[in-house]
């Protein structure tokens, strides 16, 4: 088992890493562009930069990962998101400006939730489905305290000095990367993981299409993070809440995220990781529909922010737990860095193309936007479990007699 003071100590890491990062620009974007007096395509555009950079960089990190472990790359990272807020804080032109978010795309690569799940994976092999749920557990509220607590700082010091403050934030992760084993121990075969329809011995044709059914969903998944992330208050703002209860609820995307992860440490092991991802690809559509009714009640406003948290917050793990069951654990980083990939490319155009659907369309065709794309998720999730759930696992995607995942 890994260590519990490593999950831990990871799950503090990504607490601070997703929200002193990738929710940097949803807390800060507006003041930057009032600030720096440009437009919000070219303030949004520096974290589809940073995206872009993600994908670009994707299989090279896994390669690294699986090599040499996930201490010295996920400090790495630390080090070069600490240099990259600096370099943001202290931005006065494009070059200056886009150089700091291209500095940020490496180190969000190596430091968010991918990197650590690769890294665990290399520690504790097919076993470390339990500690890759753990860690996304107060991943899950980093927008519910960056989000107000980046507002704070921000009112007091300004961006530029609250940026500084994430800074040093960032900097302060660095001994929990490397509680991280620097070496993986051996991992011998898990008797209730099901080998005969899994990892290296599947047919080509079958891994392909493993292969491809995943990255569409982890896209899909991606790009619409990346674009609730960067709008979700503007969009609920946009649909008739006030700015200050648009906030708020916003931050119960944070809250939605921990509480589905929490009911899947608690009861999610009785469910294939398959079975789990058809049901958090089901979450979203929901949310999507309640969002239209979120400018004239709060209740739909709040049910939007929730469930999409939930299902969010659940993909995430099964993004994770998935390459468990249908690749070979011990390319793990390698396997899910080529996959992942094009998530990252194509989520780079989200926070811009989200702001020009708000333009063109309103709230109302965003949420529109996002709901096809979610109901995209829910068919490629329903035929991955159709296909590639093993048959112990029940039509519900439990299993019989010990109660875990088979």
């Amino acid at each position: 088992m890994i260590p519990r003071h490593t999950v831990l100590c990871l799950g503090l890491f990504q607490f601070v890493a997703w929200g002193a990062t990738y929710y940097l620009v949803g807390g800060f974007g507006e003041r930057m562009a009032a600030d720096l007096g440009w437009s919000r395509d070219i303030v949004y555009g520096g974290f589809a930069l940073a995206l872009l950079v993600m994908g670009l960089v994707s299989p090279l990190c896994g390669r690294l990962i699986d090599r040499h472990g996930g201490r010295g790359m996920m400090a790495t990272g630390s080090v070069l998101a600490s240099l990259a807020c600096v370099g943001l804080a202290f931005s006065h032109s494009l070059p200056a400006y886009f150089a700091a978010w291209l500095v940020l795309g490496v180190a969000m690569r190596l430091t968010l939730y991918d990197a650590a799940f690769a890294a665990l994976a290399r520690a504790g092999g097919a076993e470390a489905r339990r500690a890759m749920a753990q860690i996304t557990l107060p991943g899950g509220l980093s927008s519910t305290a960056f989000w107000p607590l980046g507002t704070a700082l921000a009112d007091s010091l300004g961006w530029r000095g609250a940026v500084l403050v994430y800074a040093g934030l960032m900097l302060a992760t660095v001994p929990l990367a490397l509680t991280l084993p620097a070496v993986r121990r051996p991992v011998g075969p898990v008797p209730d993981v099901d080998t005969s329809r899994q990892r290296a011995d599947r047919p080509g044709s079958e891994l392909l299409l493993a292969g491809v059914l995943y990255a569409l969903i982890t896209t899909i998944m991606n790009f619409l993070n990346a674009g609730m992330s960067s709008h979700m208050i503007a969009i609920l703002a946009g649909l008739g809440l006030a700015q200050a209860s648009a906030v708020w609820v916003a931050t119960l995307r944070g809250i939605g995220q921990s509480c589905a992860r929490l009911a899947e440490i608690l009861f999610g092991t009785r469910l294939h990781p398959l079975a789990l991802n058809l049901l958090a690809c089901s979450l979203l559509p929901l949310s999507f529909a309640a969002g239209f009714a979120g400018g004239y009640s709060l209740t739909a406003a709040m049910l939007f922010a929730l469930g999409y948290g939930a299902g969010n917050g659940l993909a995430t793990i099964t993004r994770g737990t998935v390459p468990l069951v249908l690749f070979d654990h011990r390319a793990y980083g390698a396997v899910t860095g080529r996959l992942l990939a094009p998530s990252f490319v194509v989520s780079a155009g989200a926070p811009v193309i989200y702001a020009r659907a708000i333009d063109w369309w309103g709230p109302e065709g965003a949420l529109a936007f996002s709901l096809a794309l979610a109901a995209v998720t829910l068919a490629a999730a329903l035929l991955l479990k159709l296909r590639f759930a093993p048959a112990s696992a029940g039509s519900c995607g439990i299993s019989p007699g010990n109660g875990r995942a088979r």
